[in-house]
């Protein structure tokens, strides 16, 4: 799933589910108000791309509710969603849904979905639109300090310091490939699967285990990797520049 977090308001599961769209790359409004057949409309989630020319857009209803929804909140959704021209609408639910609520979704352009179903809707585009997009725009240099090939200003570091650099090499090279393996080449060029989690029980991984910290290994939620590896690779990489910046000219 993107994220193991659960939303614990109904404003956070509309920041949320906005949020994950936004980073899907959809223009997203959050409580957005718009006119509608029968008068003006507030839509929790309203989100909109344009793929060649041709405009998408969703709505989302979001329920913060300890029960299971009723048909005519999906009665009322369908009016507003065609009303307004949208594509497609999704009732995000945390309690699921009424036998009769189901009923009324069929046949129509609404999807009834859980917080966790909803993330699984859009995993694999949230994966290649932010993740990768991220681990390559924040950790691309930390990718270059792992080549075989040392930098121009090698040459010029005194004996200590690159006593300094080839530690630093050795603590985070195998980090480094790990995240060059969860960046765009590998899943636009290569055309690998979104890696299942948590890493360390995945194949492809266990050439990197050792130096990779546990709590990044150890992460189920795609989002939280995320932020986990980020931070870690970030620190790694201030510490090479540090050496870059006294030597470089």
């Amino acid at each position: 799933m993107i994220s193991r977090n659960v939303p614990n308001s109904w404003q956070e599961l509309q920041t949320e589910v906005g949020r994950i769209l936004q980073e899907c790359g959809f223009d997203v409004e959050v409580e957005k108000k718009t006119p509608a057949v029968r008068g003006a409309v507030e839509l929790d989630v309203y989100a909109e791309e344009t793929v060649r020319g041709r405009k998408y857009a969703i709505v989302c209803e979001c329920k913060y509710w300890k029960t299971r929804i009723p048909q005519n909140v999906v009665h009322g959704f369908r009016t507003v969603v065609q009303d307004i021209g949208a594509n497609i609408g999704y009732i995000i639910s945390m309690e699921g849904f009424q036998s009769g609520a189901i009923s009324a979704s069929d046949l129509t352009n609404l999807r009834l979905v859980t917080w966790h179903e909803f993330q699984d809707i859009f995993e694999e585009s949230w994966f290649e639109e932010f993740f990768t997009m991220q681990i390559h725009k924040r950790l691309a240099g930390l990718m270059t300090y792992a080549e075989y090939l040392v930098p121009a200003w090698y040459v010029e570091m005194s004996e200590e310091d690159k006593s300094t650099y080839s530690s630093l090499k050795d603590k985070y090279d195998l980090f480094a490939w790990l995240m060059q393996s969860l960046g765009p080449y590998t899943r636009r060029e290569l055309k690998q699967p979104i890696p299942l989690l948590p890493l360390r029980a995945q194949r492809f991984a266990e050439p990197y285990l050792s130096g990779t910290p546990d709590h990044i290994l150890d992460e189920t939620g795609y989002r939280e990797l995320l932020e986990s590896s980020l931070e870690y690779g970030e620190a790694a990489l201030a510490e090479f520049r540090i050496l870059r910046d006294k030597y470089k000219t």
